[in-house]
């Protein structure tokens, strides 16, 4: 009796299966449901609210559970400032100092550095959830990835932002201005580790929407102010004293973790996945 040939999502032949409709001994236990779960498929909104919500939820509890170093965290300072300046790149002090000096300007950046980190890129989740269905696990992989591996770097590298150094001569922008700006000053200091600046997950995620965007984004408008999100938050965060700029190659490093994780799992950049998810319907065709 003859076997038959299925075509899988990608064009690809794939396991034959049986006259009787049996599916191929290939596609059972353990390996066949690793192979499901790397195929693209149409996201659900009930589960991914809750998914963002605990996984959130979980990054914030791990996150402040670790120990606040505080000498530790200080030395490190003390060693990314000397290492910035033997660099040639320790300007952070002169930006900080430079816009603290327009008030309505480091005021507007305490907004954006409180706000615009979790509005955007919750904007850009609903965005691929809505257009790119087909993109959206993959790429809210990368960020997942790129968050998780982040708490290594919290753990394992206890760093006092700037704002928080013993004689380094920064302005903590928040407490001066009296504004809600950050969960690591004022009132809220104590709900947040404030020992947990490299990397800088501003940075991660800000290129995690920049990118998106640039990538997927139809508009040429809407492209430009992709590439000008992350640079935008990057002066923010200088400027507000809460990262040196080696923290934000932190991020950045993190972020290049999270898309090889996508690369390997999917077997291509989230970017290059279609757009629309196939779905098989019984008895007809798979359709887009």
């Amino acid at each position: 009796m003859g076997e038959t040939t299925v075509t899988t999502l990608d064009g690809r032949p794939g396991p034959a299966a049986s006259p009787d409709g049996e599916k191929p001994r290939a596609t059972r236990g353990v390996r066949g449901f690793v192979r499901r779960l790397r195929v693209p498929r149409r996201p659900r909104l009930w589960f991914e609210i809750l998914l963002i919500a605990v996984s959130y939820w979980t990054y914030s509890l791990i996150r402040n559970a670790v120990p606040e170093q505080r000498t530790k965290a200080l030395r490190n300072a003390d060693w990314i400032w000397s290492l910035e300046q033997h660099l040639g790149i320790a300007v952070e002090q002169s930006v900080n100092h430079a816009v603290n000096a327009v008030t309505w300007l480091i005021i507007g950046m305490n907004y954006y550095y409180a706000t615009l980190h979790f509005v955007i890129t919750l904007g850009v989740l609903v965005w691929l959830f809505r257009r790119h269905p087909g993109r959206y696990a993959a790429t809210r992989m990368v960020l997942f990835a790129t968050t998780a591996v982040a708490l290594v770097g919290y753990y394992f590298f206890p760093l006092a932002p700037p704002r928080l150094m013993t004689g380094g001569h920064f302005v903590d922008t928040v407490a001066v201005h009296r504004t809600w700006g950050s969960m690591a000053s004022g009132n809220l200091k104590n709900m947040s580790n404030q020992y947990a600046a490299m990397p800088s997950m501003h940075i991660g995620w800000s290129l995690w929407c920049g990118l998106t965007i640039f990538a997927l984004a139809s508009a040429p408008w809407a492209r430009i102010l992709g590439l000008l999100y992350p640079a935008a938050t990057l002066t923010v965060i200088v400027a507000t004293a809460n990262h040196f700029w080696l923290d934000a190659v932190g991020g950045m490093a993190c972020l290049a973790f999270g898309f090889l994780v996508a690369r390997v799992w999917y077997g291509a950049l989230p970017y290059a996945l279609p757009r629309r998810v196939a779905v098989r319907r019984p008895g007809l065709p798979i359709k887009a």
